[in-house]
């Protein structure tokens, strides 16, 4: 299967708060990098782990693109409206025998001194009336691609992950079968992202080749973090950026990117249009992460 040769991308962030400068950087990357192709530029909320979504989130994430210029250009797709597609990619897996049920949680797992999950629930199948989780058994390989700014990433899956999980024991889907899933479905091409999810594109790598999809190409934007070297979060209390004056944040954005921007732009628009010209992710290349500028 192969995609059209339109560019199409997309911004995903989860409405568990109010954006942050690090989900504002991977925003504006990813507009930056859709509209210099003259492509398309989607928005998709990731509200999947319900028990972490804000009530009123989602439509403050999507007031606060607007008001920084970030406009999309389909409808807004919810993933909490699209359970009935990722139980079907589940069900395909499992009649071909790829997804297996499995019932040992985090704990023990990690009580056994694991730091992956080696398919014991594989080897010796549980019983189905206790909560389990569905995982996707991996292969012994490594799994590489060429991301367009950090280089050539590669993954042993079964020595450094392990067979990974697709439902949750809470019945909750996980985030690498949903991305996959929609990625897909909405036909993204390019996906620009921030470099936390570096090493998560094997796992969808493969979930690709097993459920016969497309593989976007992927750029991974350098990560913000704060004095101690932590992603900014709602978990590592990062501050939300304030709406008040979107171009002097806006040209933040823009020097952590390493794009240079001029100073003297007056107008939104005005800096837009600098951005999407000047556009160079070379300028990040081989970034995995950074400093918020914005820390005090």
């Amino acid at each position: 299967m192969i995609f059209p040769s339109n560019y199409r991308g997309r911004f995903a962030p989860s409405p568990t708060g109010p954006l942050h400068f690090g989900s504002l950087v991977a925003a504006v990357g990813s507009f930056l990098d859709a509209r210099q192709s003259g492509g398309t530029w989607l928005v998709r909320m990731e509200d999947l782990d319900t028990p972490r979504c804000v009530p009123g989130a989602a439509d403050d994430i999507l007031r606060t693109l607007e008001h920084f210029g970030l406009h999309w250009d389909e409808s807004v797709w919810y993933q909490s409206q699209r359970l009935p597609h990722y139980q079907a990619a589940l069900d395909d897996l499992r009649l071909r025998e790829l997804a297996y049920p499995c019932t040992c949680s985090r704990k023990t797992i990690a009580a056994h001194g694991e730091r992956v999950y080696h398919g014991q629930c594989r080897q010796q199948p549980p019983d189905l009336r206790q909560p389990h989780a569905w995982r996707l058994q991996v292969p012994d390989e490594v799994l590489g691609f060429d991301d367009r700014a950090q280089g050539h990433y590669a993954q042993a899956l079964q020595q450094e992950v392990g067979d990974f999980v697709l439902k949750r024991l809470d019945g909750l889907f996980a985030y690498q079968l949903a991305v996959v899933v929609d990625d897909a479905a909405q036909g993204i091409n390019q996906v620009v992202r921030g470099a936390d999810l570096l090493d998560s594109t094997p796992r969808q790598l493969y979930l690709q080749r097993c459920l016969h999809l497309p593989t976007p190409r992927y750029l991974h934007l350098p990560l913000a973090v704060n004095a101690d070297g932590e992603k900014l979060s709602k978990q590592t209390l990062a501050r939300p950026i304030r709406e008040a004056a979107p171009v002097p944040l806006l040209r933040q954005v823009l020097d952590f990117l390493r794009q240079s921007p001029p100073t003297d732009f007056a107008h939104l628009d005005e800096l837009w249009g600098w951005a999407i010209a000047h556009w160079q992710p070379t300028h990040f290349a081989h970034r995995l992460h950074q400093p918020d500028p914005t820390t005090p």
